[in-house]
């Protein structure tokens, strides 16, 4: 029996010796495709991780974004009643001063600078801080992603506080500006407009929309959010240390980010969404008896430009509210918004971009 085996397996040989060859071959590919599979699996792994992180940390830094905000609402409340104080011309109203007539017109034009301005500057700060805090917010994911030293960070704490203690230009001289600037389109708009003329709201927004087109036509709105003098700049670094000229290198980002033509649109976005809540607030002035009706509700109502003022003056307690109100989630909600964070942190958090 074992003599017919031997001579069935001279008979195939060869062909014993190739399907062994090729059994081997598929053995060995088989464990090279399996440790190739692994290790792309263990790649993908690690890039889901560190994505997963990476998403993480941009939503938390988002909700930081949006707690700063509502924090520096009332310091720019503040300083806008400061500059822009009606408070004072509607007190020296009461004592029936012989000038009455020129306080109101004084009064008319303050109340809707103020709001205008109001409208602009919270605009502004929420754009601004977007851009400040996801410049930040991707260079400390940097510092504390894996082989990263820790005693050499991009953006050491100190840095962190001079490079973001910038926002005092909106606050400041970029505040008082922008004052100037709506102050006189709204000069030019309703400096000629009787106390006793009657206002639909439909011709309240015309005003409005008067108004921010002088405005917008002026110098570039980023100018009034961060300086752009470079000795001011260095004047805000406080000095040529290596810390300072971080600060000063995050300040030109800034500016960079500031100057885009996509910055320019979420700005715009910002306004006429804030103009839309500021009108949808004034419309609770301009409402009718439930009772009545009218084909157009919008130009139905109207009401003496003295009636108005008083209204609008009040309306800086909305815009600029620390508690989160229909206005400033709108703004800090707004889809183009966080869009445009997301692409300023996904810049400034990918370590290519420090080689370049």
């Amino acid at each position: 029996m074992f003599s017919s085996v031997w001579n069935f397996i001279k008979r195939h040989k060869k062909k014993f010796i190739f399907t062994g060859a090729v059994v081997g071959g598929v053995y060995l590919l088989s464990k090279y495709a399996q440790k190739k599979i692994q290790e792309v699996q263990e790649k993908e792994a690690s890039e889901y991780i560190a994505q997963a992180r990476r998403q993480f940390h941009f939503e938390s830094n988002q909700r930081t974004c949006n707690m700063t905000v509502l924090s520096m609402l009332p310091p720019l409340r503040e300083a806008i009643v400061t500059q822009l104080n009606s408070e004072s011309l509607t007190a020296m109203l009461k004592t029936k001063p012989a000038n009455k007539l020129e306080i109101w017109e004084n009064l008319k034009i303050i109340s809707f600078t103020r709001t205008v301005v109001a409208v602009y500057s919270t605009c502004m700060l929420v754009v601004l801080l977007r851009v400040q805090l996801n410049i930040i917010g991707g260079y400390l994911y940097l510092d504390n992603s894996v082989g990263k030293s820790a005693a050499s960070p991009l953006t050491p704490p100190d840095v962190q506080q001079q490079y973001l203690s910038s926002i005092q230009h909106l606050l400041g001289d970029g505040l008082t500006e922008l004052i100037s600037r709506v102050k006189t389109a709204v000069q030019n708009s309703l400096g000629g407009v009787s106390l006793k003329q009657s206002l639909s709201l439909l011709e309240l927004e015309q005003q409005l929309i008067w108004i921010r087109a002088e405005v917008d036509s002026g110098r570039p709105l980023s100018s009034y959010m961060l300086a752009d003098d470079e000795e001011v700049l260095a004047d805000q670094a406080c000095g040529l240390t290596e810390k300072d000229l971080v600060t000063i290198r995050l300040l030109n980002e800034t500016r960079d980010m500031l100057d885009s033509p996509d910055l320019s649109k979420v700005l715009g976005a910002c306004l006429n969404r804030g103009f839309s809540r500021l009108l949808d607030n004034l419309a609770e002035f301009f409402r009718l008896p439930v009772s009545d009706s009218a084909p157009d509700s919008l130009s139905a109502v109207s009401l003496p430009l003295a009636k108005i003022i008083p209204i609008i003056n009040g309306q800086i307690n909305s815009v600029c509210s620390e508690t989160p109100s229909h206005f400033v989630q709108d703004l800090l909600l707004n889809n183009q918004v966080k869009e445009f964070a997301a692409i300023v942190y996904e810049t400034f958090s990918t370590p290519q971009e420090l080689q370049k």
